[in-house]
């Protein structure tokens, strides 16, 4: 391997809805400050968007306390506590006349924010009315990448999740990291499912591709889990001496980041 190496932070789904506690995404803020990552990658499904859930028909109690409107407030209150922290650090760096940190934020739109999309899509009477642009994902310095979308970092592949490419269908992969490893053909790092996996295989010439499923940095449940779904791992992945698709990975639990950096 050759080159410098970089810090990435991978950021899972975190869905937030106006009744969820967002405090602790201040925490994730804190150590980005802290860690100052060169690349911060939010995988999607920061935006949850009930409001236009497909799986619930539009008549049900379901949608009684629903809104479009408060699904996005509830989003950019949750960028709120995550930027804040850097923010405030670079305002203080400004004033001090010292080195800029500036980190590269990379967003991969989620199915839950392609919810907006589709919602345009079925009704075209929504168009310039609703849209990614109250996102204001730019706006707020990330990089928008579409759903889907693969984007290259490093050598790592990152998108919200990767398809099967022999389904018909272009469900999303499933099986062992391994099995996922083989499919995709490099190092990659994906959320949506709720699930933790991480792992590593070799080539013939013995270099290392590494794979990430991640899908949950949350605190609430999910009620359409039930009973025996919601047990789950949450959390941020701090990936160093990023490297040609290589890294040393360090999981790191809410428990945790709330512990050290609230």
């Amino acid at each position: 391997m050759s080159g410098l190496s970089k810090r990435h932070l991978f950021i899972p789904d975190i869905h937030c809805k106006p009744d969820t506690d967002k405090t602790y995404l201040r925490a994730i803020g804190n150590l980005i400050v802290d860690m100052q990552p060169d690349v911060v990658i939010h995988i999607g499904d920061h935006w949850d968007m009930a409001s236009l859930s497909s799986y619930e028909e539009r008549s049900s109690a379901y949608f009684h306390d629903k809104t479009y409107h408060d699904d996005i407030v509830a989003g950019h209150e949750g960028m709120d506590e995550l930027l804040g922290p850097l923010r405030k650090y670079q305002s203080r760096l400004s004033i001090n006349k010292k080195r800029r940190y500036n980190p590269r934020l990379v967003f991969c739109l989620g199915n839950h924010e392609n919810r907006i999309s589709r919602a345009v899509h079925k009704d075209p009477r929504l168009e310039g009315t609703v849209g990614y642009h109250d996102l204001r994902l730019k706006e707020l310095g990330w990089e928008q990448h579409g759903f889907l979308d693969i984007v290259e970092i490093d050598g790592i592949l990152y998108s919200h999740y990767f398809v099967n490419p022999l389904s018909l269908t272009k469900n999303s992969l499933s099986g062992n990291i391994e099995n996922r490893l083989q499919k995709v053909g490099q190092s990659f790092s994906q959320g949506h499912q709720q699930i933790y996996q991480h792992g590593m295989i070799h080539d013939a010439l013995g270099r290392p591709k590494m794979g990430l499923v991640w899908g949950t940095c949350y605190e609430h449940d999910e009620d359409y889990m039930g009973p025996q779904g919601n047990a789950r791992f949450d959390g941020v992945m701090v990936k160093n001496e990023v490297r040609n698709g290589f890294y040393c990975g360090m999981p790191l639990s809410l428990d945790y980041l709330k512990r050290n950096y609230l």
